[in-house]
């Protein structure tokens, strides 16, 4: 996938470790890593280069190094410290996404599970949020799946966020005159569904399901498919606990 932003959608954090979906491999997809700690960030890119269907094209230390080794190897994903010197991941996301068009997709990884940091990197634009600890096969497919467009959700941070502090966006869903059907595949979408399982799901083409993710995020005003979820418990179109 080299050159391009081009699905399945993954739930990950504590409570759903082991439901990353198995991508295709059949392309590589490029990546930035970022993080302070230069034994940490060697680590991850001697693992992450030997998983199938991702090339590791650089390393930054710092946000600010971040932004600009982004900007000039153009990776499709960043994978994106929180802690970090001089400009923090949260802010070096909101830099990176604020600037030229098709930027990368970020994907935002800390050591910690705070909600706090969910929050940041949500409304910086992130398109996921993983933990350090995750094994390295499973932040391989969160870069992947992220790549192919689709998001990284937290299942239970994201509960307790939108519960504690709503992101603004609680007027969107009434406001967005949604179809019937764009409202099903949000609340598959909410759920973690990846598109395969939502045609499945509603029987109808993977076309017409990328057509109605489209559509929803484009009528919420949503930056990505996390956001739109974000939106989508906000309203109450989604409850916690509640998967049917």
């Amino acid at each position: 996938m080299i050159g391009s932003r081009a699905g399945a959608a993954v739930a990950t954090g504590p409570d759903a470790s082991a439901a990353v979906t198995t991508g295709t491999a059949s392309h590589r997809t490029t990546l930035l890593i970022a993080d302070d700690d230069e034994v940490t960030r060697s680590g991850l890119r001697t693992l992450l280069a030997m998983q199938p269907g991702i090339a590791v094209v650089g390393e930054a230390a710092d946000g600010i190094e971040a932004v600009e080794r982004a900007r000039q190897l153009r990776p499709d994903v960043v994978l994106m410290d929180v802690r970090m010197p001089r400009r923090n991941g949260i802010e070096a996301t909101r830099q990176l996404l604020a600037g030229p068009a098709d930027p990368p997709k970020v994907v935002v990884i800390t050591t910690f599970e705070n909600d706090d940091y969910v929050t940041a990197a949500l409304s910086a634009g992130a398109s996921g949020f993983v933990l350090k600890r995750l094994p390295v096969p499973q932040i391989a497919e969160a870069v992947r799946v992220v790549a192919a467009g689709e998001a990284i959700l937290f299942p239970a941070a994201l509960r307790r966020m939108v519960t504690a502090r709503p992101l603004g966006s609680a007027e969107a869903l009434p406001q967005a005159a949604l179809t019937g059907r764009e409202e099903e595949v949000l609340r598959l979408m909410a759920t973690g569904r990846s598109n395969p399982d939502i045609a499945e799901a509603c029987r109808v083409s993977l076309e017409t399901v990328k057509t109605h993710v489209g559509n929803v995020l484009s009528k919420l005003g949503a930056q990505n498919r996390t956001h739109a979820v974000v939106i989508a418990y906000e309203t109450g179109l989604v409850v916690p606990g509640v998967t049917g």
